[in-house]
């Protein structure tokens, strides 16, 4: 079974770094998580990434 998990850029793509997105996924990743897409939210003005891993029973 898997789980997922949505995770949000934290600042606006105006304000923010592609540094400071890439070391929030790294730190997901090295919990076992894998991105699986990644979304423009046009309202928000954010980048989300959608995360996958293998759930533990």
């Amino acid at each position: 079974m898997k789980e997922y998990k949505i995770v949000k850029q934290k600042s606006s793509l105006l304000k923010a770094s592609d540094a400071e997105f890439e070391t929030d996924l790294n730190s997901h990743a090295r919990e076992g998580w894998q991105v699986i897409n990644i979304v423009y939210d046009s309202n928000q003005m954010i980048m989300k990434a959608v995360l996958e891993k293998d759930k533990h029973r």
